[in-house]
């Protein structure tokens, strides 16, 4: 069920590459959230952003109601998100979308850039269940990889770097876990759209499940403007409430 609440800023850290890390926190319980969900956050005191901004949950501390957002500067509604001040209050509709599977018993969760944002989440719910995904992240740089000291230590976790400042040098789709995708029963990926299509690609090839996560344009958050549509074989679907995750196969032409 969807909710329209009030967070308190807790915490706003800036970060390499235009990224910030945003902890709020809710004065009420929090709902149940699965990975891969997202909330849609009102920007104030600006008369150029209308519509809400819909940022992806990186974590969730039931105990201490708040939730964990890593967020990339990309225009003026993340711009307004990067300036709010600890005490601030932001409203939100959340949780938003649908949610990452959790079925599988050896999964290989491949993020990219702000695609890994959503991947901290689904590993720590993989780990709750006696489950040690593997993770792979890519980036330009190693500064560009900043979350992935958030992940537990315990897990089997492999980076790429454009530069090779940080694992192997080069795309995640060249690295060598790649090579050995049979192990795995699952794929599941958040990042720039071509890198998920690679991925998907080699999934297909291997004959794995792949899921992925789109990051089409969601101006409502609930199905009513039709701005994030995206062709399935299901027909026409809305990404912000049919997904943003699916099936790789899905998605027509998503694997070329």
């Amino acid at each position: 069920m969807k909710h329209i609440v009030d967070f308190k800023v807790l915490k706003n850290i800036p970060l390499p590459d235009s990224d910030f890390e945003l902890l709020v926190q809710s004065e009420t319980n929090l709902e149940t959230i699965l990975p891969g969900q997202f909330v849609n956050i009102l920007i104030t005191n600006t008369d150029k952003t209308l519509l809400r901004r819909p940022i992806s949950i990186c974590d969730v501390d039931y105990e201490q109601r708040s939730l964990l957002f890593y967020v990339r500067k990309v225009g003026q509604g993340t711009q307004k998100l990067s300036e709010l001040k600890i005490g601030d209050t932001i409203n939100m509709i959340y949780p938003l979308g649908n949610g990452f599977s959790l079925k599988a018993k050896k999964p290989l969760l491949i993020g990219g850039g702000c695609g890994i944002a959503p991947l901290l989440f689904l590993s720590k719910q993989y780990e709750s269940k006696g489950i040690k995904p593997t993770i792979l992240l890519g980036g330009k740089a190693e500064k560009s990889l900043s979350l992935r000291q958030k992940f537990s230590q315990q897990l089997s976790i492999f980076t790429t770097t454009d530069d090779g400042s940080c694992g192997e040098k080069g795309l995640v789709t060249s690295h060598s876990v790649m090579k050995e995708l049979n192990q795995f029963d699952i794929i599941q990926t958040c990042g720039p759209q071509i890198m998920m299509q690679a991925v998907a690609k080699l999934a297909e090839n291997a004959h794995v499940k792949c899921e992925v996560s789109l990051e089409n344009t969601m101006a409502c958050g609930v199905g009513a403007c039709l701005c994030c549509v995206t062709k399935t074989t299901h027909g026409n679907e809305c990404v912000c409430t049919k997904g943003p995750i699916f099936d790789s196969k899905e998605l027509i032409n998503f694997v070329k």
